[in-house]
């Protein structure tokens, strides 16, 4: 199980909101690039990329940055959100050598639109289903659907998805631990690989994650997004890899 830095972009700096709200964010660098680059060098087997800007607005609006920052971490793979809602789009990030592009408001208007991506570029394409209180929000979080998260993934069928990235909006950044039951029985019901998002906050909310995924052998979780915890450090990144991959070889013995 990957732990995965988390950078969002807003107005061309690596800012962390809170509850997906714009007008409550914190600066914590204003060089992006120095910062992919710094969590490359911690370790970090993926950087989490959302362009915030282009959620809201619906088309990229830091793509120049991304690239920047693709280029600056190497091997590490990138994967990225916010305002993938073509295929044109799409193509031109992975010709920018991201490796997952996650599409989350077209895709949950439009299951067609993800069915064809997804055909088109096959187990590159993570499907960002953000809920509060387990209903699904679209438009950079602005809108909530009648539809809830576990009722959509029902419907996937065969579409050749890398997996689902899964956040609590009522817990991204508030530091207040992962919703695990909810993210535990999404994974069961979507039968493929899930990363929980929203609220880790320091190493004991990693080992209940962990412990819950040993709980339910029917469970795939692949990650752990990591935000404001590793900024403000009541998590330390490195710390936070080394205690999941102890634990998954431990569990692997048992």
């Amino acid at each position: 199980m990957d732990l995965i830095p988390a950078i969002d972009l807003k107005e061309g700096q690596c800012v962390r909101l809170r509850q997906g709200r714009m007008d409550d964010a914190t600066v914590f660098s204003s060089d992006p690039v120095a910062m992919a680059r710094h969590w490359a060098e911690q370790g970090a087997r993926r950087l989490h990329i959302v362009d915030l800007d282009g959620a809201f607005a619906g088309e990229p609006k830091n793509r120049t940055l991304v690239e920047a920052m693709v280029a600056a971490v190497g091997q590490v793979p990138v994967q990225l959100g916010g305002g993938v809602r073509s295929e044109e789009i799409a193509q031109a990030y992975f010709e920018a050598g991201v490796a997952r592009l996650i599409v989350g408001t077209r895709a949950i208007e439009e299951p067609e639109f993800l069915l064809g991506l997804a055909q088109r570029f096959p187990h590159r394409i993570l499907l960002g289903l953000d809920a509060r209180n387990g209903m699904l929000a679209t438009a950079g979080w602005d809108e909530t659907k009648s539809v809830s998260a576990v009722e959509f993934v029902r419907n996937l069928g065969e579409v050749p998805l890398a997996g689902i990235v899964y956040t609590d909006i009522d817990r991204d950044g508030m530091l207040q631990g992962l919703n695990v039951e909810a993210t535990v029985a999404l994974s069961v019901e979507a039968g493929i690989d899930v990363i929980a998002s929203g609220g880790v906050h320091t190493l004991e909310d990693l080992e209940t994650l962990s412990d819950a995924v040993k709980a339910e052998p029917a469970s795939r979780i692949s990650g752990a997004i990591t935000g404001r915890a590793i900024y403000e450090e009541t998590l330390r990144f490195a710390e936070g890899q080394a205690l999941l991959d102890r634990l998954i070889e431990r569990d692997s013995r048992q």
